[in-house]
């Protein structure tokens, strides 16, 4: 996704800057906030080794994706100094689909870490990932997530097949996908998590209410390398396929046609500045 630099609000102020007023805190509160910085450089020296020899494609071992998983299923929105009353989650103008805040943590030609903030009825649309797993962690309230890979094949009994064409629609430039996540996401809700060509390697997020999502993704875009973010529209399977179509196992709901889109014009991303704890690179 390209994300633009410099975001500030009318009054020319950074509106992701977080509160930086010192406090009288008792010692013993002071101890406690400081478990924070630990959090994020463990994230940060797990995706090291997780993604130490990864590439486009190249999918961790089990071990180290529930190690990953793990550690970012135990991360509050205070390890990454995020507060729910920020302004990076407040609507900016109800007239037009509010803009997504990224907050770059890192990153490398391996892997990178950032946190998308997304205001009510924030909208991520429809998009891929290609050759990369990735993880996502909501950090604080709800989010709708739909999610879809690609059907490489269907035979004529509609039982997929590992034949490695793709399966096309009689329209032209529209491909079979199947429904693999389209449900409500909260905080207790384990980290997803999404392979090159498995877990939903196609999602669109939409923020039922105000929300934050931690994201690592390995390898992250690169336009130079090919790794070209693609958007999506997507339409149901009956409408493309009529009465005469196949008919998919688990029934024509779980399936869709994706067709590729320009990014839509409304889609605004927009990069501010990430004040939370800090990572060291060893």
């Amino acid at each position: 996704m390209r994300i633009e630099t410099g975001l500030v609000d009318r009054k020319g102020q950074n509106i992701c800057k977080l509160p930086g007023k010192k406090t009288n805190k008792p010692k013993k509160n002071r101890k406690r906030n400081q478990k924070s910085p630990r959090v994020v450089q463990k994230l940060f020296d797990t995706c090291q080794e997780v993604f130490a020899t990864g590439g486009a494609g190249v999918v961790p071992s089990p071990e180290d994706v529930e190690r990953l998983r793990s550690v970012l299923d135990s991360m509050k929105p205070e390890d990454v100094g995020l507060t729910e009353d920020m302004a990076s989650f407040q609507m900016i103008d109800r007239e037009s689909t509010p803009p997504i805040i990224y907050l770059r943590l890192y990153e490398c030609d391996r892997f990178s870490i950032g946190i998308f903030c997304l205001p009510q009825s924030g909208v991520i649309p429809l998009h891929n990932h290609p050759g990369m797993t990735v993880f996502s962690k909501l950090l604080f309230g709800s989010m709708h997530i739909k999610s879809y890979d690609w059907v490489t094949d269907v035979s004529n009994n509609g039982k997929e097949n590992l034949d490695p064409s793709p399966y096309q629609s009689p329209g032209k430039g529209f491909r079979l996908a199947k429904t693999k996540n389209d449900s409500i996401f909260t905080t207790e809700s384990d980290t997803s998590i999404l392979y090159p060509t498995a877990g939903g390697n196609m999602h669109c997020f939409t923020a039922v209410t105000s929300c934050a999502v931690l994201d690592v993704l390995g390898p992250p875009y690169s336009d130079a390398q090919g790794r070209h973010c693609t958007y999506y529209l997507d339409f149901p399977y009956a409408s493309l396929s009529g009465d005469a179509g196949l008919e998919p196992e688990g029934g024509r709901a779980a399936y869709a046609w994706l067709e590729e889109r320009e990014k839509p014009g409304d889609c605004v991303f927009l990069e501010a500045k990430y004040e939370g704890p800090k990572i060291v690179e060893k």
